[in-house]
């Protein structure tokens, strides 16, 4: 047996683990927020109704839903697990082209790390066992990647470059932040073309026409998702840039109270977090060495240092490089960091958000490893042992930081506990939905024309077989401009509903914290003399709406 043989057995052998890891944490019923509120909640309306139409009460509705509509089949089958498997389909894909990339350019060994490094960091873990899209925008994003640089290597021919455009086309229709990414990549094609065919005939022209073909086939291929929103709203990336195609009439009555000011990202995190203004700097640095899922002002997911630390070894020897490796580090490299700088100077900044920028940072990661190992240790007078002890040490730390998260969530999501019967799937659900319960006594006993308004619910609809509609504003607006309890009970049921469910404790805190007296007076009114609890559990409670 040849020592690339035992690499590749040695490695899958790794591999398994983290894969049957996976497929445990995968294996229980959905529970997280963006499933519960848009990524199966959508495509559950879309059955029920029998086919795609524009739902107003929800802005998700109008997102692009390449994955959703994939996640349509499970769901027609009532199994709401199996698109669990089907997002992390995505992330064995994203591991086989870092695998074969890299087999091309370093070794079996680091080929296999590479796709071991990306399975087990912890966002990617994290994202393997939801319900969500970033898997597939991930692998979209690192393809058209791969097919630009094919483009290149072939000698700028047709083929790879309108693949690659698909595939952006793909990540577009996948999730709006795929907009960055075109922006980037069709910057790329006509700079990379111009740089290389420098001195020839129009030249310009010629790179203008390559980078106008790249962007045209990605468009063609998001075009349904524009069409449909172009329909239903007049702008084909509904809601993003609303006032661009949907300009507001201009007023009739001139309005002397000036306009409420805007605030900028830095001041959000300053007021919200509290953060200095060195913090706020090193936001881009931070999301590699912070990070903490659920917590939004830790990025809401985790990430790696040695994906910043890594592709430093790649500095060294770097000019000695063939122009086309040169050309590929330098476009993952310019790729990742304008992504990240783009999603860094958002007021909401999650680790998911700049997540296409993890397979050509895991890429540079191990080429950065096999440059210490080749050109930075070799030339050292240290012993073989020492050196041998040293990548493995570098290697151990880096999976071991990955390895720590996964028995986290283990502990956290406890799979086995409904894997084995412990402990059924409504008690499971209601575990991390506390909701949930609430849902299930709707589904029982309300008739099926009852209309349900969400109060303080975060858009959680999944679970509801009962029309539900959250509109927290409503009530706001309805507490506001009512006289007594009776015209807000009229307001809600001249809007067709006929219950509420809420949560107490979100409520109560706004009562306290924002609503004013006149608010508070009318709303106890309301509850007081045209409100009959039906159920309450968790924290939650059922609502009817009477007079």
């Amino acid at each position: 047996m040849t020592r690339s043989v035992r690499t590749h057995i040695l490695f899958s052998f790794f591999l398994a683990g983290p894969i049957a890891y996976v497929a445990l944490l995968a294996s229980v019923p959905p529970v997280d927020r963006d499933a519960l509120t848009h990524h199966l909640f959508i495509p559950k309306l879309y059955l029920l109704h029998g086919g795609i139409y524009e739902i107003f009460h929800i802005p998700f509705s109008y997102y692009p839903m390449n994955l959703d509509l994939l996640y349509l089949i499970p769901l027609a089958f009532n199994n709401d697990i199996a698109p669990k498997f089907i997002h992390s389909a995505f992330a064995l894909i994203t591991a086989f082209m870092i695998f074969r990339y890299l087999s091309r350019r370093t070794s079996p060994a680091c080929a296999w790390l590479g796709a071991l490094f990306f399975l087990t960091l912890p966002v990617i873990v994290r994202l393997s066992s939801t319900v969500y899209v970033d898997l597939g925008l991930i692998c979209f994003f690192f393809a058209a990647l791969l097919y630009l640089f094919d483009w290149i290597e072939s000698g700028f021919r047709y083929k790879p470059l309108i693949i690659s455009g698909v595939f952006c086309g793909l990540a577009l229709g996948t999730k709006y932040n795929g907009l960055v990414g075109l922006f980037l990549l069709g910057l790329f094609v006509p700079f990379v073309y111009a740089r290389m065919r420098v001195g020839t005939r129009h030249v310009s022209l010629k790179a203008a026409a390559w980078g106008a073909l790249f962007v045209l086939v990605s468009l063609l291929v998001f075009s349904p998702w524009m069409v449909r929103n172009g329909v239903w709203t007049g702008n084909p990336v509904y809601p993003l840039y609303n006032k661009v195609f949907n300009p507001p009439p201009p007023s009739v009555e001139k309005n002397d109270k000036a306009p409420s000011p805007r605030i900028s990202h830095i001041q959000a995190r300053r007021e919200l977090y509290g953060e200095s203004w060195a913090q706020i700097a090193l936001i881009p640095l931070r999301v590699f060495f912070q990070g903490k899922d659920d917590d939004f002002r830790l990025f809401d997911g985790r990430t790696s240092p040695f994906l910043l630390i890594l592709p430093l070894c790649l500095i060294p020897g770097f000019r000695t490089r063939s122009r086309q490796e040169k050309i590929e580090i330098l476009l993952m490299l310019f790729f990742s960091l304008l992504f990240l700088l783009y999603a860094c100077a958002q007021t909401s900044i999650r680790i998911r958000y700049f997540s296409p920028i993890l397979p050509p940072l895991v890429v540079l990661s191990m080429l950065g490893l096999h440059n210490f190992q080749t050109r930075i240790l070799a030339p050292v007078r240290w012993s073989g042992p020492v050196k041998t002890f040293l990548i493995f040490a570098v290697i151990t730390v880096m999976l071991g930081l990955n390895a720590a998260y996964m028995v986290e969530r283990f502990k956290k999501d406890r799979p086995l506990e409904y894997l084995t019967g412990k402990v059924t799937r409504d008690e499971y659900i209601q575990a991390f939905r506390p909701e949930y319960a609430a849902f299930q006594y709707a589904n029982a006993h309300l008739a099926k024309d009852a209309k349900i308004f969400g109060l303080f619910m975060g858009g959680r609809g999944y679970y509801s077989d009962r029309y539900i509609a959250f509109s927290d504003s409503l009530l706001y607006r309805a507490a506001k401009d009512a006289a007594s309890g009776k015209d807000v009970a009229t307001t809600l049921t001249g809007k067709g509903f006929t219950h509420i469910l809420m949560s107490y404790p979100a409520f109560n805190s706004w009562l306290k914290e924002v609503a004013s007296d006149h608010d508070r007076q009318v709303l106890r009114q309301f509850f007081e003399s045209h409100i009959r609890v039906l159920f309450s559990k968790d924290g939650y409670g059922l609502l009817q709406i009477g007079f």
